[in-house]
């Protein structure tokens, strides 16, 4: 962001009818980091770069922007209105904000997985030219006198020539600038970037919170419970599951579990042709995600009951068995059937093994 070309290309991460974190003017839980983040403002305390850090979709950059709009809305740290703030609310009309919505804030700068003109398709990593943007944004004068900021998100989509080019302005970071650097794995990123910021972890929100958050948007009744369970602490993910009939794939995939280690074949395969078809591009990801999660459930609860470590692996290699036939078929555009279909082959292998030791 920086610039006003919002409107030449889609938005990344964009969900149909819901505001971009950008517009989303109320944050969901994550009270005492909010807290954190303003006290740090309104004395010495304030580091230069923060990771924030949390499950995908949680509010990570819902609670950057608020951070944004907040001080580039109060530059002057001194003034008294800032020591009455309870929170990092602004007003909606103020000027800064307005032009945040807008995606035209000369010192605000957003990177992200840029847009493929050619492809007409995000690319797959954030690049080391969108990072090196960073160069021309700190290296000339504040748009309107105050302080510059800019949000990483997320990191986990570097590269690693983005990762060195990111590191650099770390280390050397201008004044009156702020880094919020986003990272759904916060210990996959390079130590060096890490060690050049402050950590702020987000919880994942609870069932109740993802329930007021749906309510809000409009997302209350039906599945609504169901898929505040189901959605592990993310708020958008819960808002997948309804919008993408995730909640078909949870029962789905629930049943065909329950069959282990022998489901039918032709429920799977009836199964796989609903969820793999390239129209199907989210139920296919809810899927990936849920298996994820019930294998790891499943080691939790068979290790807490006495499981020996030898055998939970099972489970854990279905996973990276899938996880790697799922990364080779985005890469090279295969079958997405064919990665469903032998994730069940490893649940039933799995499962057999288990029940024969």
């Amino acid at each position: 962001m920086a610039s006003g070309d919002t409107d030449t290309y889609p938005e990344f991460d964009r969900i149909e009818g819901l505001p971009l974190p950008r517009e989303q003017m109320r944050l969901i839980g994550h009270r005492e980091a909010e807290t954190m983040l303003l006290e740090a403002y309104r004395t010495d305390r304030l580091h230069h770069a923060w990771l924030i850090g949390g499950p995908k979709g949680i509010g990570k950059a819902t609670l950057a922007f608020r951070m944004a709009r907040f001080v580039l809305s109060h530059p002057d740290r001194d003034a008294p209105q800032l020591a009455l703030a309870a929170d990092l609310s602004v007003d909606p009309t103020d000027q800064s904000v307005r032009r945040i919505l807008a995606g035209s804030h000369g010192d605000l700068l957003h990177l992200r997985r840029p847009w493929d003109e050619k492809a007409k398709r995000f690319k797959s990593f954030l690049t080391v030219d969108e990072v090196r943007r960073t160069v021309s944004f700190f290296g000339s004068t504040s748009s309107y006198g105050g302080w510059r900021v800019c949000i990483v998100d997320a990191a986990d989509d570097m590269n690693a020539s983005a990762a060195n080019a990111l590191l650099k302005i770390l280390e050397e970071p201008p004044q009156k600038c702020l880094f919020f650097v986003l990272s759904h794995s916060p210990g996959r990123l390079l130590p060096t970037i890490r060690s050049r910021c402050r950590r702020l972890d987000l919880k994942p929100l609870s069932p109740q919170e993802i329930s007021r958050g749906l309510e809000m948007f409009d997302r209350a009744g039906g599945d609504a419970a169901q898929a505040a369970d189901l959605a592990d602490g993310s708020l958008r993910r819960a808002i997948q599951l309804l919008d993408a009939g995730g909640i078909e794939v949870a029962n789905g995939l629930d049943r065909l579990i329950a069959a282990l280690p022998d489901p039918d074949l032709r429920q799977i395969h009836r199964f796989a042709d609903a969820i793999s078809d390239r129209k199907a591009e989210e139920s296919y990801r809810i899927f990936l995600d849920l298996l994820r999660d019930w294998l790891d459930r499943r080691v939790h609860e068979d290790a807490a009951a006495g499981v020996p470590p030898a055998r939970l692996v099972r489970w854990s290699e279905v996973w990276e068995k899938t996880n790697r036939a799922a990364t080779l078929a985005d890469a090279l555009n295969l079958d997405r059937k064919q990665v469903v279909l032998g994730a069940f082959q490893a649940l039933g292998e799995a499962a057999s093994g288990i029940h024969a030791a």
